[in-house]
């Protein structure tokens, strides 16, 4: 049985060589094995920030500090999530998907990080 994978939670993935292993934020929904491609969209934590207004911080036990890049969106094949760390808050994975769906345009009326 596949491990599921869902929205908000915060896995150690394999990026690559270059990009090298680092937490993930899950942004897509769960895939239909039987008939999806096995992907997961995820955002990426970095603790080199530049203090980007798509740049969203949150606080957890699990996360060094850092941010979540909304302006690197990025999607995988799901066997490369190692490890769960965590799942954010409904409060907290609200800021992150706010601050896509400005990225993207989605929401014109709404500023990054608030």
């Amino acid at each position: 049985m596949a491990t599921k994978i869902a929205r908000g939670e915060v896995w150690i993935v394999d990026l690559g060589m270059v990009a090298k292993i680092r937490p993930c934020l899950v942004l897509s929904i769960p895939s239909d094995d039987e008939n999806d491609r096995v992907l997961t969209a995820l955002i990426p934590h970095t603790t080199s920030t530049r203090q980007s207004r798509f740049e969203i911080t949150v606080r957890t036990p699990f996360l060094k500090e850092g941010a979540f890049d909304t302006q690197n969106i990025i999607t995988i094949p799901s066997v490369k999530l190692v490890r769960k760390l965590g799942t954010l808050n409904a409060d907290q994975f609200s800021m992150v998907e706010r601050s896509v769906k400005y990225w993207l345009g989605f929401d014109q009326k709404a500023e990054a990080g608030t």
